[in-house]
């Protein structure tokens, strides 16, 4: 209890210490130049962003039907002893990711600079130290670029605020240029705000709010469900389906924790971190809970054995290191996260999540294979049915995963600049609805009703269980001779389906 309590506090100065960070607003916090070939950058920003006529019926202000990108007090800061100078222009350039081939340029198919080089001013195309671009062929008035230069003695030079209205659906993206190496100290200072007609939230999230919503629903009756057969028969509930009914309502918490994070970012343009945080863990305490689930029935907990045995350490252990490999990763990729480009830190950090999730798997096969082998050896075949049913649920859901892995790869690997931001959404949704399509089917599997306890564990059958376990370790593969069969302690007829005796078992098992 003391742990938890430790936890909860932990969470709580999480959300302390973001709470101010801005999503759909791009905040620039003094930002520093990085060299890129012969220029130098800040990224500001990428987002997909829908077009202005795609005005939907809202009557908030945030979903008026405007989309646009809007400059907000950015000005560029230089140190007093570099002030004795005036400089070059400093480009603020957006364009559409279409257009990318328009900003730089190379001399005879050359090494592509994105600043005007010497060889290129002799041809008359650019002028030298200057950033190169030119009109779109699709659009003449992209993309749009804004210049702002020092004069001697100045410290700050500012952008004119101004607002560019977004006409045409696509993935946009907002840099920072200059090309003159005695600026390299300049920092970026203000904020640019991204909007899409339905709100603040950023193109590719956008769908995810009401998906969301409508798994929000689908728990909620999921949870109707099974909690109404859990009052009805809560005198015969075994264990295992008081671990269900925790996963069930950390899925509840989730989902209706995600809809507001995305519905508040979407009205006000600022992501609420400490509604992130508790979404994240709220949705990494499940996932960690449901594979230790599962991982405890197909070893028959609850079901074939009152208990793990020796095994518990490891398997709290494994779901532990599990919790917080995946706390890390989704912590990096959703708090503070606002551009929709993916980052570079989840791919190293998303490793361990992917090794010990292998781990899982093997591990879970190798129990319930060995469960099925021991629930058929002692002819359980109500529980056997279960278990197979059960078993071919995770291979269904194990050949999706893999398939669907090999499609995200794809996926990202062509999408080299998100091109395909519209559906990106579709990745993440699909892993929301395959755990929770799983969990419908144990659910299923496991409701409480009035015949609960034939499927849980029980005396009888957990001796019969052990003493064929014992049995089977016990027995050797080499050859057993009469006198010793006949002289085993204490043996006593157990009458099996095909009214052989436990002597005629034990023969049958030594061959």
């Amino acid at each position: 209890m003391s742990r938890f309590c430790e936890l909860l506090s932990f969470l709580a100065l999480l959300s302390v210490l973001f709470y101010y960070s801005e999503a759909s607003v791009h905040d620039y916090r003094g930002e520093k130049f990085v060299g890129r070939g012969n220029a130098f950058v800040v990224h500001g920003g990428s987002e997909g962003i829908y077009s202005s006529l795609s005005i939907q019926n809202d009557s908030s202000i945030a979903s008026n039907g405007d989309a646009y990108i809007r400059f907000e007090r950015v000005k560029f800061r230089r140190n007093k002893e570099f002030t004795n100078f005036s400089s070059g222009s400093i480009r603020a350039v957006v364009f559409e990711v279409e257009d990318r081939e328009s900003i730089g340029g190379s001399v005879y198919g050359g090494q592509r600079a994105v600043c005007c080089t010497s060889d290129l001013a002799k041809l008359g195309v650019c002028t030298e130290r200057q950033v190169i671009y030119r009109p779109s062929t699709k659009n003449p008035d992209w993309p749009q670029v804004f210049g702002v230069s020092f004069n001697v003695d100045d410290e700050i030079a500012s952008l004119p605020s101004t607002s560019i209205q977004i006409t045409k659906t696509g993935m946009y993206n907002l840099y920072f240029i200059h090309c003159d190496p005695m600026l390299k100290e300049v920092v970026v200072e203000g904020k640019t705000l991204w909007k899409n007609p339905s709100g603040y939230l950023p193109g590719r999230m956008a769908p995810l709010k009401n998906f969301y919503g409508f798994m929000s629903l689908g728990f909620v009756l999921l949870g109707v469900f099974w909690f109404s057969q859990y009052a009805r028969f809560w005198r015969d509930v075994f264990p295992l389906q008081n671990c269900i009914t925790l996963v069930i309502t950390l899925g509840m918490f989730e989902m209706v924790l995600w809809y507001f994070d995305y519905a508040e970012f979407n009205e006000t343009g600022v992501r609420p971190t400490g509604i992130t945080i508790w979404a994240v863990t709220f949705g990494t305490i499940k996932r960690s809970v449901a594979r230790l689930i599962i991982l405890m029935v197909s070893m028959g907990y609850g079901v074939v054995r009152p208990t793990l045995g020796g095994l518990t350490s490891k398997v709290l252990t494994l779901g532990a290191t599990f919790f917080l490999a995946s706390e890390v990763v989704e912590l990096v990729e959703n708090v503070g996260a606002i551009s929709d480009l993916s980052g570079k830190a989840r791919l190293f950090l998303v490793l361990p999540v992917a090794v010990l999730d292998a781990f899982f798997i093997l591990w879970i096969f190798r129990s319930l294979s060995a469960t099925l082998n021991k629930l058929q050896a002692r002819r359980m075949m109500v529980k056997l049915d279960i278990y197979r049913k059960f078993t071919n649920a995770l291979a269904v859901a194990v050949i999706l995963s893999v398939g669907w892995i090999c499609y995200e790869l794809h996926f990202k690997s062509n999408d080299v600049y998100n091109e395909r931001w519209q559906n990106a959404w579709i990745i993440p949704a699909f892993w929301q609805v395959l755990s929770f399509s799983l969990l419908c089917v144990i659910c299923a599997l496991w409701a409480p009703s009035q015949n609960s306890t034939r499927y849980s564990y029980s005396e009888e059958t957990s001796d019969e269980f052990d003493t064929d376990e014992t049995s089977l370790t016990l027995i050797k593969p080499s050859p057993v001779s009469s006198k010793e069969v006949r002289h085993v302690p204490d043996a006593r007829p157990v009458q099996g389906g095909n009214g052989l005796s436990s002597g005629g078992d034990l023969e049958e098992k030594t061959e």
